[in-house]
């Protein structure tokens, strides 16, 4: 048989604060023996390809002499 998860305020604020924030990941709880023992925050980072090809620096050719 096993053990119910049992969320107090201290793990409530834990997994909050771990999501807060969050754009585009997950987050991921692990439980043992009905015991939350880890929490595991995976955070992505999407840029534009096409934007970020628009507005980066041009590069600076040398004068000829």
């Amino acid at each position: 048989m096993s053990n119910a998860v049992q969320l107090d305020d201290v793990w409530t604020d834990r997994i909050l604060d771990s999501v807060k924030g969050l754009e585009y990941g997950s987050v991921q709880i692990i439980v043992h023996d009905g015991r939350i023992v880890q929490i595991e925050r995976t955070e992505r980072k999407r840029f534009d390809a096409f934007a970020q090809s628009h507005n980066r620096p041009q590069a600076v050719k040398p004068k000829a002499r």
